[in-house]
């Protein structure tokens, strides 16, 4: 009876979650991480906070429908993000070259957001109205080219190209041991105007509203978009990246890196 009503509940909880999977294309290891703000919710994914993910590797897991914070950078509410270069035997904040978290390789679950540079996808699951909100970030930098797909035909998002090579060189870096340029630094991360307490770069401090921080006020904002023109090149960047889906679709989604 136990068994019966365990494997019924464990059926109920699956019914009311979506697939996720994580795609590494890359031809070398990432290490991808998920972090979900729990400020904002407390639904969390069937999956570790970070794990190895060798070349041509696929993860699936399930996601709680009202994931309403997430993040995965390879870190908006809830994230995935990868990280790049990576060697868990030093500290946390410098076990990778792009993107570590607090933690280590299991990123922590209320501070173990990544360190930029760092590209990430972004989703709230059927947050206002019921719609699903998701996007590709390129707010704390770039480190990698990533790609969010479905399965119910709502649009798809993406930044495929390589940013390093080309980067602007007040943006340029980190470098790998060769010297190859693995990142590109948001201007708001470069510091460029020297405050980012009120920047426009960072919309901070008197420049923290859509009105008072246009795209047209944020260095570098034409090489972001202009190369990446669906991903957040600036904090309100809303109009070309955000991204919507009807919750009630129920979407599975797919995070690919090296598209």
């Amino acid at each position: 009876m136990l068994t019966s009503l365990a494997t019924a509940l464990t059926f109920v909880g699956l019914a009311t979650a979506r697939t996720f999977t994580v795609y590494n294309a890359c031809p070398f290891t990432i290490w991808p991480a998920v972090f979900t703000d729990l400020n904002v919710g407390s639904a969390v994914p069937d999956v570790p906070t970070g794990w190895e993910a060798p070349a041509w590797s696929v993860r699936t897991f399930y996601v709680p429908d009202n994931w309403r914070a997430g993040r995965i950078w390879g870190e908006y509410s809830s994230t995935v993000l990868s990280r790049r270069n990576c060697d868990f035997s030093k500290p946390a904040a410098q076990s990778c070259l792009t993107g570590a978290c607090n933690g280590g390789l299991l990123c922590d679950m209320r501070t173990g957001t990544g360190i930029p540079p760092a590209s990430v996808a972004e989703w709230t699951l059927e947050g206002d109205s019921g719609t699903d909100h998701y996007d590709v970030s390129l707010v704390d930098g770039y480190n990698l080219p990533m790609r969010i797909t479905n399965n119910k035909g709502c649009p798809v998002v993406e930044c495929a190209q390589d940013l390093g090579p080309d980067c602007p060189a007040p943006l340029k870096g980190p470098f790998d041991s060769s010297g190859f340029p693995v990142g590109c630094k948001s201007a708001c991360f470069a510091n460029l105007d020297g405050n980012q307490a009120n920047s426009p770069n960072c919309c901070s401090g008197q420049y923290n509203t859509p009105q008072t921080c246009p795209a047209s006020g944020v260095a570098y904002y034409s090489y972001f978009h202009g190369r990446c023109p669906t991903a957040y090149a600036y904090a309100y960047d809303d109009v070309n990246a955000l991204k919507t889906c009807a919750g009630s679709k129920r979407a599975d989604y797919t995070l690919t890196f090296c598209p």
